[in-house]
């Protein structure tokens, strides 16, 4: 008796092994001929759930972007400034943690930046929101927006970083949280 697969189990599955092979071989060293030799089926599948390879790189890049849009409206909500920093700092290293390789291929390959161009704010807008957010309103000096931009910037590489690709989830998040609030002058946390 033979199964049929679930289409959402294979659009799932399509989507796992193009982050794969993008973060193996760069999203133009991918071809969608690729992708559908390591999930073993046509290419004509692939095409029943993307048209082209720009769409799939979207559809992975999708649910990092939207977390982070998430994250960054979330943050906006805060009365207190400090509260405003920390939940985006805890928030944007969750979210660099878990998306390891994604994060990765965002600060490498430019074949992944097209993905973040199409989304809701695009690269400058969720730029902007994030140093809006650390340094207090839009009226922004220039050295709030470089701390911002350094720190973001630098916990965004190194959670990507394959140097770092041994080391387990936790301890890189509290590592990129230490790191983040010193450079984002924030007080360090009591530990109970």
């Amino acid at each position: 008796m033979t199964t049929v697969e679930p289409v959402a189990d294979t659009r799932t599955r399509l989507l796992a092994t193009a982050l794969r092979l993008f973060s193996e071989h760069g999203v133009e060293g991918t071809s969608l001929q690729m992708i559908a030799d390591e999930l073993g089926v046509t290419k004509a599948a692939v095409y029943y759930h993307f048209k082209t390879k720009s769409e799939i790189t979207e559809a992975v890049a999708e649910p990092g972007i939207r977390e982070l849009d998430e994250l960054v409206v979330e943050a906006a909500k805060h009365r207190r400034h400090g509260a405003r920093v920390d939940h985006l700092l805890d928030g944007f290293v969750d979210l660099v943690v878990r998306h390891r390789v994604l994060v990765a291929l965002f600060s490498s390959d430019p074949g992944i930046d097209a993905a973040l161009a199409k989304s809701k704010h695009g690269v400058e807008g969720f730029k902007q929101a994030l140093i809006s957010i650390v340094a207090g309103g839009p009226e922004l000096d220039v050295t709030a927006r470089v701390t911002a931009i350094v720190a973001f910037t630098g916990i965004a590489m190194a959670g990507g970083a394959p140097d770092l690709a041994e080391v387990d989830d936790e301890t890189l998040r509290q590592e990129l949280i230490g790191v983040g609030r010193r450079l984002l002058g924030r007080p360090r946390r009591r530990v109970c």
